[in-house]
C-alpha cells in the first residue's frame, strides 16, 4: 500500500468527490476541505471510503495554514494536494463590465487565485522537505481550472480574472518548484462537468442532463489527476486541458 498522503481543497459532488474516491481506492490516505465539510456527498466518502473531512475557508491564509497542520498530524504531509475552488460568487453570473459588483469581483478573485496561492505556498513549504519518490517527486500540486483561463467570455470579466491569475501562479509556481522535485499542473476544463445524480444520470444543474459524453465525467478527470501524480519527472505536463469529443472550441 502507498504511503501517499492526498489533500484535497474544495469538497462538492464532482470532482472533488470523484478524486476522494479514486485516491482512497488507490492506497492514499485522503483528506478534504470544504467551507461546509457536513455536506451528504462528504460524510458519504467518510464513511464509505475512510476521507478525513476539514473546515476550511481557503480564502483565509490562518484557515489554510491550520488544515495543513491538521493534516499533517492526522495523515502525514501531502504528497498529493488538489486545488479544486473556482470562487465564483452566485452574484457575479453573466453580469456585465458596467453592471459587476466590484465586491463580488474581489471576493471571486480571493476564492480562486488568491486561495490557490495560499494552498500552493503551504503544500509547496511541506513537500520541499519530502524524500524523492520511486518516480523522483517530492510531490503533485493540481489547480483544477475552466476554459475562462484561456479566453475570457463576455459578461464574465470577474471569472476571466480569476481563472488567468490561476494560471498565471501554476506557471510562476511549475517554473519555480518542477526543478525542486514538485510537480505542478494546471488543468483547465472546458466543459461542464456532470456528475451521477441520485438516479443515476449525469448532469450539471445549469447544463441539465448529459447525452452522449457531451459534459466531462469527474471519475474520467480524477484519473487523469492520479495519472499527473503518477508520472515520471522526465516526463512531467503541466497543463492539460480537457474537454468532451463533442465540445466547441
Amino acid at each position: 500500500m502507498t504511503k501517499d498522503v492526498a489533500l484535497i481543497v474544495g469538497g462538492g459532488p464532482g470532482i472533488s468527490a470523484s478524486c476522494a474516491r479514486l485516491f482512497a481506492k488507490s492506497g492514499m490516505r485522503v483528506g478534504i476541505a470544504a467551507r461546509t465539510p457536513d455536506k451528504p456527498v462528504l460524510q458519504n466518502v467518510e464513511k464509505m471510503h475512510g476521507v478525513r473531512r476539514y473546515a476550511c475557508d481557503a480564502s483565509e491564509p490562518a484557515a489554510v495554514e491550520l488544515l495543513f497542520q491538521n493534516v499533517v498530524r492526522d495523515l502525514g504531509t501531502p504528497t498529493l494536494v488538489v486545488h479544486n475552488i473556482d470562487g465564483r460568487v452566485a452574484g457575479i453570473f453573466r453580469k456585465g463590465i458596467t453592471e459587476a459588483d466590484p465586491g463580488m469581483a474581489l471576493e471571486t478573485l480571493r476564492g480562486s487565485a488568491f486561495s490557490a496561492f495560499l494552498v500552493g505556498q503551504q503544500a509547496a513549504r511541506l513537500m520541499l522537505e519530502n524524500e524523492p519518490s520511486a518516480n523522483g517527486a517530492k510531490g503533485t500540486i493540481i489547480f483544477t481550472n475552466a476554459s475562462a483561463a484561456l479566453k475570457g467570455f463576455p459578461a464574465s470579466g470577474a471569472f476571466a480574472m480569476a481563472c488567468q491569475a490561476k494560471s498565471g501562479l501554476a506557471q510562476s509556481l511549475a517554473r519555480e518548484l518542477m526543478p525542486q522535485g514538485i510537480h505542478v499542473a494546471n488543468v483547465p476544463i472546458d466543459a461542464a462537468i456532470g456528475w451521477t445524480q441520485e438516479n443515476g444520470t449525469r448532469a450539471h444543474r445549469l447544463a441539465g442532463a448529459a447525452a452522449d459524453d457531451n459534459m466531462a465525467d469527474p471519475d474520467y478527470i480524477a484519473e487523469v489527476y492520479l495519472q499527473l501524480h503518477r508520472q515520471h519527472r522526465s516526463t512531467w505536463a503541466f497543463e492539460v486541458v480537457l474537454r468532451p469529443w463533442l465540445e466547441k472550441w
